[in-house]
């Protein structure tokens, strides 16, 4: 049995249940004015504050009656994920260094970078800064509508600038954004760089409860998620039930390391009773374990 029918496999015992009618890219609607960015009267520093309300009504959260069962899904997904993060296991590079990745575009990768972030700010201990690295779609940046914003690119372009001074923090506690940048040529080059990775210690070295979540582009289409998977301590794929080909969820396994798999994500799948839901299995795991 194959990695990827192995994990699916194991969804299906599983019986996970939390709906996600708006998992895929194709259906969150443009960026909306729910967001804004104010003086922090203290610091002077810009602050996004944020309007939940208004990101779930664009199709960014899910809806309100089912917070509960999407919270239960996003415990589980991040509860490994943070364990090994925190854990001395560098083998793989550094393990605070999360890549939410698809195969291919409409997987609902930057839903789930999105829901991920918020649940694992929720950590009381932790703080999580989710970094928009699909350079080029932006995503990201455009829905908390950081557009014109100096982010990852300018801090890879510029050596003068620290990258800690281009966060962005939010009204959202534990939870702060680094947006793309201005556009450049050559940003798969930039990604693979040793100023990257030295971008990236730096980030981890000024809060050791920091995790950095990246939005990267799709692996199998894209120069620069195949970059960005060269230097992820952890990947998770986001694979979107009945429309990624089986082929293409492997060969973007194949990209990364085993040591660097954190699982694979079954976006609206129909498994046992429910349909349209998050499920969750580790890369590899048997079938019949629980």
């Amino acid at each position: 049995m194959s990695l990827v029918e192995q994990a699916i496999a194991r969804l299906k015992n599983q019986q996970l249940g939390a709906k996600a009618p708006h998992g895929s890219a194709s259906s969150l609607r443009p960026a909306t004015p729910f967001v804004e960015l104010t003086e922090d009267p203290i610091s002077l520093a810009k602050r996004l504050n944020i309007d939940t309300n208004a990101l779930r009504a664009g199709g960014y959260l899910p809806e309100k009656e089912k917070d509960r069962q999407f919270a239960d899904e996003y415990r589980r997904i991040k509860s490994t994920l943070i364990e090994k993060a925190l854990s001395d296991d560098k083998t793989a590079g550094e393990p605070r260094v999360i890549m939410v990745a698809s195969a291919v575009p409409g997987d609902g990768k930057t839903f789930t970078s999105i829901n991920l972030a918020f649940s694992m700010a929720l950590e009381r201990d932790m703080s999580v800064l989710l970094i928009d690295s699909d350079v080029t779609k932006q995503h990201i940046t455009e829905i908390f509508g950081l557009r014109g914003q100096k982010g990852l690119l300018d801090a890879l372009t510029d050596e003068s600038l620290d990258p800690e001074t281009l966060i962005v923090p939010t009204n959202v506690r534990g939870f702060s954004i680094l947006p793309a940048g201005k556009r450049v040529e050559g940003t798969a080059e930039l990604l693979n760089s040793n100023r990257m990775r030295k971008n990236l210690a730096s980030l981890c070295a000024r809060n050791a409860r920091r995790i950095l979540l990246l939005d990267s582009p799709p692996l199998l289409i894209t120069s620069e998620g195949r970059a960005l998977a060269k230097i992820a301590g952890q990947v998770v794929l986001v694979v979107r039930a009945g429309e990624t080909p089986r082929h293409a969820v492997q060969a973007a396994i194949g990209m990364f390391d085993e040591k660097q798999a954190g699982g694979l994500i079954l976006n609206q799948g129909k498994v046992g009773l429910t349909d349209g839901y998050y499920g969750y299995a580790a890369y590899g795991t048997p079938a019949d374990e629980t």
